[in-house]
């Protein structure tokens, strides 16, 4: 007996075989690897992740470099983040990604500034370590309240073998401050995932080992708490980390780093002294957090602060953690925040209900959302990551309905083909898709900076996300364009 679930997936299996079809027969086979419909009950996705992209196709993907610089380290604010290499991928990756921070910009703090080490041709006949450390010397000269500097390694750095460490050592001790250098070179692994682990492997090795040695010295002027959490991997994009603050620090608890959005170095030192790390987006800082759980025993835990199921949700796993004090507080705040989630509800889902959302995005969005969209009343009837790992897909059984449709690195191509397929009314994805699919007649929101908007994480970030969905699903623009299936 054919079931609506099973016609759908039939349908889904169909498309993906149609979409197939234009492909060389080997790139027929890699790509079919990567997209899937997914089987309820089962333990992942069912298909192949964090490979490199295939030549030719229009890849979402960016670069380690992007990883690393644009991800983990760039929103860290009292730190100069030099782009080691030529101009354009610091000129590219300039204040793109919205992580507020408070202070005073290009005194106190620099995230929004870019700094360059502008290679020329001679830099890669000749080497660039001189230029290097004449440029730290004057950029900690000409911004003496910095607390150090990363150096961002592009390109041309790996190929010619600069010797970045060393430099970094040598002026280090002449400027009397922390010189991390971070090889994360663009061609490295097959997308930005690997950016991040260099980035987090930097922490590692020349950060965790300073905040040792200032605590044996006593010198890091920290007096611990019972209820010591870091914010791990929120990058304050639009102000989430700071609405994920509020929830934390209203349930009693101390939020001692913030790492990154809106931290500091100081913050990052703090950070082997907490009770409990508390990760954001696992994909790009799962490693520096079970690298705190193996040498300093500090557990850590994934939350999801998207909609207000899984914010109550995630309260109280984390309540969990500590004690009675902490979980009756939780318990509170849940409660505090009930009528204000439903009135957004009551709001909002009969303008929403039944709506149809595609999403592609990186980092934890493809499932962390999915929740948020479903307390409107829409259905995600597609997902998938730019750079997600076997892990990823495995945590995202838990948001996906059966049926639902799975593409790994999605080309270009196989998006746009599948959106006139499956006909969603809304496309929630990245910069580089978003006028694509608006010129397509379909509403989008960006997701990965929220275009322009936010915070969406926490309850009041619900507020908002609400009100963004129906400002893009229900815009007068839209009675006059039509998407192609409906013209």
């Amino acid at each position: 007996m054919t079931t609506p679930k099973s016609a759908l997936k039939e349908e889904n299996r169909k498309v993906i075989a149609e979409v197939l079809e234009t492909y060389p027969e080997k790139a027929k086979q890699k790509r079919a690897k990567h997209l899937n419909v997914y089987d309820e009950g089962k333990t992942d996705c069912g298909v192949k992740s964090n490979i490199k992209s295939i030549p030719g196709v229009m890849t979402t993907r960016g670069c380690a470099y992007a990883g690393s610089k644009g991800v983990v380290w760039g929103p860290v604010k009292d730190m100069i983040h030099l782009s080691h290499g030529p101009v354009g991928c610091g000129y590219y990756s300039w204040s793109g990604r919205r992580n507020y921070y408070v202070g005073t910009t290009g005194v106190d703090t620099f995230v929004t500034m870019q700094f360059t080490s502008d290679f020329q041709e001679r830099d890669v006949v000749f080497g660039g370590d001189k230029k290097l450390a004449k440029l730290l010397v004057e950029a900690s000269e000409l911004f003496p309240l910095a607390k150090g500097i990363t150096i961002q390694s592009e390109c041309p750095v790996g190929l010619i073998g600069d010797d970045i460490e060393a430099v970094a050592k040598r002026v280090s001790k002449e400027i009397g401050k922390p010189v991390v250098p971070v090889r994360c070179e663009g061609f490295r692994g097959v997308s930005q995932s690997l950016g991040h682990h260099i980035a987090n492997d930097t922490v590692r090795d020349w950060v965790l080992p300073i905040a040792d040695k200032k605590a044996k010295e006593g010198s890091l002027n920290f007096e611990p708490g019972p209820y010591d959490v870091a914010l791990i991997g929120d990058y304050n994009i639009g102000g989430d980390a700071w609405s994920s603050r509020i929830l934390l620090e209203e349930m009693g608890l101390r939020v001692v780093t913030q790492f990154s959005g809106d931290g500091t170095w100081n913050e990052m030192l703090l950070a082997p002294r907490v009770k409990l790390n508390l990760i954001h987006c696992y994909r790009s800082m799962n490693y520096i957090c079970r690298h705190m759980e193996e040498a300093y025993g500090i557990p850590w835990l994934e939350f999801n602060f998207f909609g207000p199921t899984q914010i109550a949700k995630s309260l109280r796993a984390i309540a969990q953690r500590f004690d009675e004090t902490i979980q009756a507080k939780a318990e509170q705040v849940i409660a505090k925040y009930k009528p204000q989630s439903e009135a957004i509800i009551a709001k909002y889902r009969p303008r929403l209900e039944g709506k149809r959302v595609m999403l592609m995005v990186g980092g934890l969005r493809p499932r962390h959302v999915i929740p948020a969209f479903r307390e409107l009343g829409m259905e995600v009837i597609a997902t998938g990551y730019e750079f997600g790992h076997g892990d990823d897909y495995k945590r995202t059984t838990q948001y996906i309905d059966d049926g639902t449709l799975i593409y790994d690195d999605v080309s270009g191509y196989e998006f746009e083909e599948f959106a006139k397929r499956l006909k969603p009314d809304l496309i929630a994805s990245g910069i580089k898709e978003k006028y694509v699919f608006q010129k397509m007649a379909l509403p989008f929101r960006q997701m990965h900076s929220w275009d322009y908007s936010g915070p969406y994480h926490g309850y009041d970030g619900f507020a908002v996300f609400a009100r963004d969905m129906d400002l893009a699903l229900n815009s007068p623009t839209w009675d006059l364009v039509k998407a192609p299936w409906k013209s």
